[in-house]
């Protein structure tokens, strides 16, 4: 590949150019801002660790190493890298059928998709993943999280949590009668001080006091709670040594599919995340070299004993909020994470898990898109249905099926809008004074010879399109000796449209009619031309405009 593909800024960490001119009061500002979003992250971190169902310092190692390295080498100038929601439901998933070892596989694979998909520019692409599908799944995730949590902080004690949704409940009706009061009445507390809290937006987060609180209240009054340490035993002060699993060409076949939906929703929540962020700061990201930093990010994460790591839509606003402008307040949130697991790692094994199950109660809460399922009447119906469908499926059956279903109905509603808005008209001298439109190249006062049939393509002339023309041509009665298929409106061509055309000619050719193409565009032109069709026409039969065509036609027709 020719290094200039890599020229330019946009495979250039944003950190390089934010160094330039920055001064002591960009340091303060940037430090201020990541002590708090390190503060913000240390109970979501562990709480996102223990919902994914590994133990609670994978998610304090991930976002040390992952959130380090997202920000030092990341397209986002504010982007907080780290375990989010949104990866809850997967990695659960992803456990249950394959195993740790298969997760950290999974997330070491989806690693280098990631940086595929950024060194292929595909960043922009991304980004143009339905709405109603990123709603559907991201409102899903948010109420799988919710039901999971729910063991926790009723206290039911359930070691084997099912994976399936049926399955929870059917779990939690059997053991409604083994709830924890102390959990339940902790967890309560918890919950509805954090909603209150958070009602006022303090710079100090409502989850962090909970933790700190009801851990010294849980070490003084000893009360009958499963924390941390009873379930996981002691968390770890220091970081693991890095190491890889066995891969081999069964292991990659076998992780393939869960890898490739790690790498999809971690690249489309980090960009969504940095589009959010410039919005709010005025910025503009680098989204290629975003998804390689989030692509490395993971890599290291898996290496080290991580989880999967993306951009935290929350903690980055979090980071603005408080005055971060460069990736070193993203750096500086993971020192203190690391700071606080080697210094304070000991009492961390005292968390409650019915208060972590409230915070995550929370994280559940503000990820569901309350606004967008209470406009449900206002949008197409179609849309309502892509985000519904989306949802359910990925509740009641998983994310990778919910979004291969997302992805299939929108691209089906787009392929019907493109159809509905592709016409196709057929101009005869009795159709003359029809509805076409008054230009300098309307058809209305030329003089159309009998035996001349004029098609016009309005839109994209894909597989959508050419049904119609199709049709079009069905309704003529009498066939024409010649047929101008008028171009002037048609933009791009697929290959189904091509093949439509060159099924039109052949059929034509048979009857004695010759076919004869007006204002064809740059990229139907090489369309054709590359696929061979343009070498079995005639060079006087494909006009420039629609007066050649019809002196053309005159010319087949010896009319003078």
């Amino acid at each position: 590949m020719d290094i200039s593909y890599f020229s330019g800024n946009q495979f250039k960490p944003k950190l390089f150019t934010t160094l330039q001119g920055y001064n002591k009061q960009n340091f303060y500002s940037d430090l201020g801002a990541g002590v708090i979003v390190g503060i913000v992250a240390l109970p979501l971190a562990i709480a996102f660790g223990i919902a994914s169902g590994v133990a609670p310092e994978k998610g304090l190692i991930t976002a040390i190493i992952a959130g380090f390295i997202i920000s030092a080498l990341g397209g986002s100038k504010v982007q907080i890298g780290g375990p989010t929601g949104a990866f809850v439901v997967i990695v659960y998933d992803i456990i249950q059928k394959y195993g740790l070892d298969g997760l950290i596989i999974s997330t070491v694979m989806a690693g280098v998709i990631m940086i595929l998909m950024g060194v292929s520019k595909l960043g922009s692409i991304i980004k143009f993943i339905p709405y109603p599908v990123i709603v559907g799944f991201t409102s899903g995730i948010a109420v799988l999280i919710f039901i999971t949590q729910l063991n926790d902080f009723f206290g039911f004690g359930i070691v084997d949590l099912p994976a399936d949704f049926a399955e929870k409940f059917l779990s939690y009706y059997s053991n409604v009668g083994n709830f924890n009061p102390s959990a339940l009445v902790l967890g309560s507390v918890a919950l509805i001080f954090m909603l209150l809290w958070n009602k006022y937006k303090f710079k100090l987060p409502g989850s962090f006091i909970v933790i700190v609180v009801s851990t010294i209240s849980v070490l003084i009054f000893n009360i009958p709670i499963e924390t941390i340490e009873s379930r996981f035993g002691e968390i770890p002060n220091t970081l693991p040594k890095p190491s890889l699993m066995a891969i081999n060409l069964d292991t990659i076949k076998q992780l393939i599919a869960p890898a490739t939906t790690i790498a999809l929703l971690g690249a489309i929540e980090s960009l969504l995340s940095a589009v959010v962020a410039d919005g709010i700061i005025g910025g503009r990201h680098r989204s290629n070299m975003e998804l390689v930093a989030q692509g490395t990010a993971n890599i290291a994460s898996g290496l080290f004993g991580g989880i999967p790591a993306t951009g935290a839509i929350a903690r980055t606003i979090t980071n603005i909020k408080n005055g971060g402008r460069t990736p070193i307040s993203g750096i500086i949130h993971s020192i203190v994470l690391l700071l606080i697991m080697l210094l304070f790692g000991s009492f961390a094994k005292l968390i409650p898990m019915s208060v972590l199950a409230a915070v995550l109660i929370v994280v559940s809460f503000n990820m569901f898109e309350w606004k967008e399922f209470k406009s449900l009447r206002k949008i197409p119906k179609s849309d309502a249905v892509v985000m519904l469908t989306t949802f359910f499926l990925t509740i009641v059956f998983d994310l990778t099926l919910a979004l291969q279903i997302g992805m299939l109905m929108a691209v089906l509603l787009f392929m019907r809008r493109m159809a509905l808005v592709t016409n196709i008209g057929v101009i005869t001298r009795e159709m003359n004074e029809s509805d076409e439109p008054i230009d300098e190249m309307s058809i209305d006062k030329r003089d159309v010879p009998n035996d001349v049939d004029i098609y016009e393509i309005n839109g994209p002339f894909f597989f959508g399109a050419a049904t119609k023309f199709r049709e079009t041509l069905d309704r003529v009665s009498k066939p024409p000796r010649i047929r101008i298929i008028r171009m002037r409106n048609v933009p791009a061509i697929d290959a189904t449209g091509i093949h439509f055309l060159e099924e039109i000619y052949d059929e034509s050719r048979k009857k004695g009619i010759e076919i004869v193409f007006s204002g064809m565009h740059a990229q139907p032109y090489r369309a054709l031309e590359q696929s061979g069709f343009l070498n079995k026409i005639d060079e006087k039969n494909i006009c420039s405009n629609i007066d050649f065509a019809l002196a053309r036609a005159k010319e087949i027709l010896n009319i003078q």
